[in-house]
């Protein structure tokens, strides 16, 4: 047995550059969530296409800011007298939408979580942590063996020990965050910034516009808010300081 597989087969702990990895992650991402809702507190309606503003239909409304609804409208101008002539509109009241420093801190939020995580995820294929860990597998194409995890979690007997293996609920989990959630956000991100599709305008052909970015964004934002409460929850549910400490010194004597 070569010590790369003994030490994949340690259940317990996790390997110390997961550890070193894990934190700085953890800290982007929470990061990354605060400023984001701040910025959404600014204009919480989302729309699909290449424009949206408050006189565009939306396909969802957020009651998170004073934002969300209005006062009303000032008299609407017309620019010229055609049919469908375009019209301008003033809000009664001053928008909310003081969230410069949210913006600035979310752009540094996100190259952080970049470089910590293009670490991570270098290692952990240089090192067969993804193969071995964190791909569901052909085993994970398995009805069966996914609704016997399930049934598992369910009946509170899924394995509590921290660090790998991991379950097929939890692989899942892995390679939806890693291989969708976050490419999409990171492209939807950058499709929002016009310098960026001033040099790359193909991004907005893909997602259909800024608007439809924006929207794809705040998606992908909610799976992965999502992933981290259900993470946090199993954290705390099956052993908070057990995983705690594992997470921070690893396992006496096992780490890598």
């Amino acid at each position: 047995m070569t010590n790369s597989a003994h030490v994949e087969r340690v259940a317990g702990g996790h390997r110390l550059w997961v550890r070193l990895c894990h934190w700085p992650i953890a800290v982007g991402v929470l990061v990354l969530c605060v400023s984001g809702f701040v910025i959404l507190m600014a204009h919480p309606r989302l729309y699909w296409g290449e424009t949206g503003n408050d006189m565009t239909p939306t396909w969802l409304e957020l009651p998170i800011s004073r934002n969300y609804h209005h006062g009303g409208w000032e008299t609407p101008q017309t620019f010229q007298e055609v049919p469908s002539r375009p019209v301008s509109a003033v809000r009664t009241f001053d928008l909310f939408n003081q969230n410069g420093w949210a913006r600035s801190l979310h752009f540094l939020a996100a190259w952080w979580l970049l470089g910590f995580g293009a670490v991570y995820g270098g290692a952990a294929l240089a090192l067969g942590h993804l193969r071995r860990n964190l791909l569901p597998g052909r085993e994970g194409l398995s009805l069966r063996l996914i609704f016997g995890d399930v049934a598992a979690h369910l009946r509170r007997s899924a394995p509590v020990a921290p660090g790998p293996p991991y379950n097929l609920l939890q692989r899942w989990a892995y390679f939806i965050v890693l291989f969708l959630c976050l490419p999409l956000s990171l492209l939807t991100g950058l499709t929002m910034a016009p310098a960026v599709t001033a040099a790359c305008p193909w991004l907005l052909d893909v997602f259909h516009g800024t608007q439809s970015a924006r929207s794809l964004h705040f998606l992908s934002f909610c799976a992965l808010a999502l992933f981290v409460l259900v993470h946090v929850a199993m954290v705390v549910r099956t052993g908070f300081k057990a995983q705690l400490i594992a997470m921070i010194v690893g396992r006496s004597g096992r780490d890598a």
